[in-house]
This record gives structure tokens, sequence and C-alpha cells, in this order.
């Protein structure tokens, strides 16, 4: 499958997210965050449920840039050498499908569990 094949079958090919991926394009869809920057927002955005290792960060990270979803950003006061990281329109429409689907999942799962407890409520009944 090529990167640049922007189709939906294409695209699919890398959906669903992982978590740690979907967090981190999450915390840059806002604004281009260096590393030490991305993994506390994770934290605030996972209320502490969610604490990446930098192992773990960075190899995203390094695969995200491969796949051209992020790309390496500018800083103004590059004096600390700090990478900083924005997301690319691919990874933004990537991540926009992927919270689609996300999306089309919870409303399934919403008739499908009121409908079970409605089957469940009338099965008390009696």
């Amino acid at each position: 499958m090529a990167l640049y094949d922007m189709s939906s079958e294409a695209t699919m090919g890398f959906l669903p997210l992982t978590e740690p991926v979907l967090l981190i394009l999450l915390s840059l869809a806002g604004q281009p965050r260096h590393g030490y920057s991305i993994l506390k927002d994770i934290e605030r955005m996972s209320d502490g449920r969610v604490v990446l290792s930098t192992g773990t960060l960075y190899g995203a990270l390094r695969r995200l840039l491969d796949e051209e979803w992020i790309e390496r950003v500018e800083e103004e006061d590059s004096s600390r050498g700090r990478q900083v990281y924005g997301l690319t329109s691919r990874g933004r429409r990537n991540l926009q499908l992927e919270v689609g689907r996300m999306k089309q999942l919870t409303r399934l799962a919403n008739l499908r569990t009121a409908a079970s407890r409605r089957l469940v409520g009338r099965h008390s009944c009696r």
C-alpha cells in the first residue's frame, strides 16, 4: 500500500490507531509540541490513566514521521535543541477518519446497549 494514496482503502490500512498513537495525534491537533509537552498533554487528556515511556513516544513519533503524518516544525527559540512536531495534512485527515470511525462505533454501541436494556426490562417484568 502506497503511503501517498489517500483513498479510503489505503488510509484504512492504518486504522484503527493504537491508543498511544491516537493520543499523540490528538495532542498535536491543537498545536505543535516537543516530546516532553506531548507526554504531559497525554497524561492530562487521559486523567493520568496513560503515561507513555519516552521509548514508546519516540518510537511512535519516528513511525509517524516516516509515514508523513507528522513533521518537524521550526521552533522560534531553538536554542534548547528540542524537536517540535506538528500534524501534516495527511495526519490530520487520518485523525479525522479515526475519530469518525470511533463515533460510528459509539453510536452503534449506544443503540445496541439501549436495545439490550429495553429487552432486559421487559423480561424482568414477567
